[in-house]
C-alpha cells in the first residue's frame, strides 16, 4: 500500500472515530426551516439517480439535505462531509475503504448523504460505480470548484439537479415564526404588519445564516468569499480590481439595464469579452442573473443590452450603494426571483413603440409589471401603455402588475390585466 494514501494515514479506529463525529454533528444539528425544495427532493426519493443540490454559499445547502435525512430516518444513509481537512489526500480508488469503514461502523444501508463532493478529484468514478449498483445518494457541491452543470456532465445524465435560493417571503415569515396571512380575512392591522414584513425582506434579504446573526457582518464576509475564492481564484483572475468595481456596480443597481460595451469602457478592460467573462463567473457562483430581450432573432437578444438581478436584495443592500432605499428596483429584484424559482424562460421586453414590460414569460405567455404603487396618475398611465404596445408585438393570453395593493381586473384589447399586491403574489407563488 502507498505509504502517502490517505488510508495509510489513519488507523481503522480513528476513520471511524471521523465518520461517527462527523454523522453525529449532522444528525443533531438545526435543520431550521422547512425549505420548499424538501418537496422536489422527496419526489426524486425513488428515481435511481442522484440528487445534487447547489445555490449560492451559505444558502442553506446542507441544512437541506439534513431535512430530508430527518425524513429517511437515522439508520438509513451514511453521511459523508469531505469538507473535514481529514480527507486531505482522499482519492477514489480509496473509496472502497471508506465503504468498509462505513459498514463496519452503521452497518449496510443503501443511501449516502455527501457534502462538498468537489474536493475529490475523479469523484464521480466512485459514484457512478455505487449507483450503478443502486445506491442512492444526495450532493451538494460548492460552487468554489464545482457547479451543477458539471455534475451533471460527470454523472452523465444521471442526475437531478435542485437549486436552493435564498429563503423566499414565505420561507422568511416562517423562519421569523409568523403567521401566514388568510388573505379571504385579513385585518386592516394584519394587512399593514403584513407590508411593514415585505419590507423587512426587501432590506434583509433571504440569507439565513445573515437573518439569523444579524449584528455579525456576514452578508459582506459572503460576498469576499465568492468574488475572491469562487471567482478569483477558481478563474485564475488578475484584473481582480476591476472584477470587484463591476460586482460593486452591478449590486448596486439591482433590475439595471445594462450594455457591455459601457460597461467594457466604463471600467476599461479592454474587450467586451472580458465584461461578458465576468458577468458569466457571477452567474455560475450565483451572485447575480442576467435576462435577456426577448426577439425572435437570437442575435438581437445576444448583442441587446441585458438586465441584472442580484440573488438577494440584503446582499445588494449590505455591499451595494444608494442614495436612496431604491425600494421600486429591489422589488423587481424580489419578483424576479420568484419567477426564477420556477423557470429558466423569463425575459424583459422591449416593445415596438420604445416602452420597457419588465417581464415576459413565453411559456405562460404572460406579461408581467412592477410598480411600487400606482397612486401616481402618470405611474399608472405608463404601466398601462407599456403593456397596451407590448400587445401589438408579442402573442400574449394573460398580463400582471404587480404594485402594493389588489386592484379590479381590467382588459386591454381583449386580454385580461390583473392588478395585485406583491405580497400576496409573493405567498401564492
Amino acid at each position: 500500500m502507498n505509504e502517502n494514501s490517505w488510508n495509510s494515514r489513519w488507523s481503522k479506529d480513528q476513520i471511524k472515530a471521523m465518520l461517527i463525529e462527523q454523522f453525529d454533528s449532522f444528525w443533531t444539528r438545526d435543520i431550521g426551516t422547512e425549505r420548499s425544495q424538501l418537496d422536489k427532493i422527496e419526489r426524486a426519493a425513488n428515481v435511481p439517480h442522484a440528487v445534487i443540490v447547489s445555490g449560492l454559499r451559505r444558502v442553506g445547502k446542507s441544512t437541506l439535505l439534513a431535512q430530508m435525512a430527518h425524513k429517511l430516518g437515522k439508520d438509513a444513509f451514511y453521511y459523508v462531509n469531505f469538507e473535514d481537512d481529514r480527507f486531505l489526500g482522499f482519492q477514489p480508488e480509496e473509496a472502497n475503504h471508506l465503504y468498509q469503514a462505513l459498514v463496519e461502523t452503521f452497518g449496510e444501508r443503501r443511501t449516502f448523504v455527501i457534502d462538498e463532493v468537489q474536493n475529490i478529484p475523479g469523484w464521480e468514478h466512485f459514484v457512478r460505480r455505487f449507483m450503478d449498483m443502486d445506491f442512492k445518494f444526495y450532493i451538494t457541491g460548492s460552487n468554489a470548484s464545482l457547479l451543477s452543470r458539471e455534475l451533471g456532465t460527470r454523472l452523465t445524465g444521471r442526475y437531478v439537479p435542485i437549486e436552493l435560493f435564498p429563503f423566499s417571503f414565505k420561507e422568511f415569515l416562517l423562519f421569523r415564526g409568523e403567521k401566514l396571512p388568510n388573505f379571504q380575512r385579513m385585518t386592516t392591522v394584519e394587512n399593514a404588519r403584513l407590508k411593514t414584513l415585505l419590507g423587512t425582506y426587501l432590506q434583509s434579504g433571504g440569507i439565513p445564516d445573515a437573518l439569523k446573526y444579524p449584528e455579525l457582518p456576514l452578508l459582506r464576509t459572503l460576498y469576499d468569499d465568492v468574488l475572491y475564492r469562487d471567482i478569483a481564484t477558481r478563474y485564475r483572475l488578475e484584473a481582480v480590481t476591476a472584477l470587484k468595481e463591476l460586482a460593486f456596480y452591478l449590486l448596486s443597481n439591482p433590475s439595471g439595464l445594462v450594455s457591455f460595451n459601457k460597461l467594457k469602457d466604463q471600467f476599461r478592460l479592454g474587450s467586451v469579452n472580458t465584461i461578458k467573462s465576468y458577468i458569466d463567473y457571477m452567474e455560475n457562483s450565483w451572485l447575480v442573473f442576467s435576462l435577456n430581450l426577448y426577439d425572435f432573432s437570437v442575435k438581437r437578444q445576444q448583442i441587446a443590452p441585458k438586465k441584472v438581478y442580484c440573488i438577494d436584495t440584503g446582499l445588494s443592500n449590505a455591499v451595494g450603494f444608494g442614495f436612496s432605499p431604491n425600494t421600486g428596483k429591489l422589488m423587481e429584484n424580489l419578483v424576479f426571483l420568484a419567477l426564477r424559482r420556477q423557470t429558466h424562460e423569463i425575459y424583459y421586453y422591449a416593445t415596438p413603440g420604445g416602452y420597457e414590460v419588465d417581464f415576459y414569460l413565453p411559456e405562460k405567455r404572460q406579461l408581467i409589471q412592477v410598480a411600487h404603487n400606482l397612486e401616481n396618475a402618470a405611474t399608472r398611465e405608463r404601466e398601462v401603455r407599456a403593456l397596451s404596445d407590448a400587445l401589438t408585438g408579442v402573442k400574449v393570453e394573460s398580463a400582471l402588475i404587480l404594485s402594493d395593493a389588489n386592484e379590479n381586473s381590467f382588459e386591454i384589447n381583449g386580454v385580461p390585466v390583473e392588478i395585485r399586491s406583491v405580497e400576496e403574489w409573493l405567498l401564492s407563488q
